[in-house]
């Protein structure tokens, strides 16, 4: 975990909402020189931070709008920095909590440089990297919908299909399939739905590789030689992390993209794992999917996993693969090299 060390002569804490702010400015004595509630809005805001500018940092704690206080101290040249929601429990504890009282303990973490910083992900892939997570999102509905075919042929102990309900004569297929009227009625809800988001999905895609066309070029090209990850998994992953160099070390990468859990330990005890929250869920599932596609129709791979399987159970392994493929994945875009099978098998 990172805190935020630099001194400066104020400090300004926002506990931050949708249509208001609380805003706390100390000096570098802890001193209260503005502590205020404000409507969510730039002029407002810059009113307050007008007398202050170039010697203030302000910062507030990661949550869904803070996207435009960020814009707005680039814009106006005030040092932002972000809080990392799940380290700043200073503010969460206490015996009274509100809005005053939280800003004022913002203020003061960064004085005292216990501020524990998150990631103030760049402006311009912002937006791309929101839409492909929705897309995410609906991919793993559509997922649940298709699961569901599945489950209602065992639920009624029907005889198993093997369809691919990509395709639309597959679809088509099961809208007469089943002779309870009820069950058909429910199968054929879920393929007019799993239709519009085959459709929309599809049309998403194109837009996203066409607005993505220009970012990240030779990292693209790289991360996609590895096997199973294709254009628009590689985009994900390249839109999750950013900027590679933020990571000193591939264990910190691991422990971001949720790839390794942390054990609990107490007096030399153990109580288990910690923090499974803490980190990017979105890559965790990027390269469990690429665990996934990379052992598709690949007999080395599968014999790796099979290894892998002598040791722990089936679950355990994909995970230790996912696991391996996420390190793989921090050294090509760290050293710019493109996948190199013999070496990964080996390792």
């Amino acid at each position: 975990m990172k805190f935020y060390t630099t001194l400066h002569k104020y400090y300004c804490g926002i506990d931050l909402h949708a249509r208001l702010l609380y805003v706390c400015i100390i000096d570098e004595r802890g001193n209260k020189v503005v502590h205020q509630k404000i409507k969510a809005e730039p002029r407002q805001l810059f009113q307050l931070l007008k007398p202050y500018i170039g010697q203030v940092v302000v910062g507030v704690e990661c949550m869904h709008c803070w996207y435009w206080v960020s814009d707005f101290c680039r814009d106006i040249k005030v040092d932002f920095i972000l809080g990392h929601a799940l380290y700043m429990k200073a503010i969460h504890g206490g015996k009274a909590k509100n809005d005053k009282i939280d800003s004022y303990k913002i203020a003061s973490l960064m004085r005292g440089g216990n501020f524990p910083l998150a990631y103030n992900y760049p402006s311009e892939y912002r937006t791309t990297r929101d839409l492909l997570r929705r897309r995410t999102h609906f991919m793993r509905h559509s997922a649940s919908l298709k699961a569901h075919v599945v489950n209602t042929d065992s639920q009624y102990n029907l005889p198993a299909q093997s369809l691919n309900l990509k395709n639309v004569s597959a679809r088509e297929g099961l809208r007469h399939h089943y002779d309870d009227p009820v069950i058909q009625r429910m199968i054929t809800f879920e393929m007019n739905i799993l239709d519009c988001y085959i459709r929309e999905l599809k049309h998403v895609e194109t837009f996203i590789e066409k607005e993505a066309r220009d970012d990240f070029p030779v990292l693209r090209h790289i991360i996609r030689t590895f096997p199973g990850i294709g254009q628009i998994l590689a985009l994900t992953i390249l839109y999750e992390i950013g900027d590679i160099g933020r990571f000193d070390s591939v264990q910190k990468f691991a422990s971001y993209s949720r790839l390794v859990k942390c054990k609990a330990e107490s007096a030399g005890k153990t109580y288990g794992t910690s923090g499974n929250k803490i980190g990017n869920g979105y890559l965790k599932w990027a390269f469990s999917e690429a665990a996934v596609l990379y052992l598709r129709g690949n007999d080395k791979a599968q014999r790796y996993l099979a290894k892998l399987q002598k040791r722990m159970s089936k679950g355990k392994a994909l995970s230790a693969l996912a696991h391996k493929i996420g390190r793989c994945i921090y050294y090509m875009l760290k050293n710019k090299q493109v996948f190199n099978e013999e070496k990964f098998l080996k390792g």
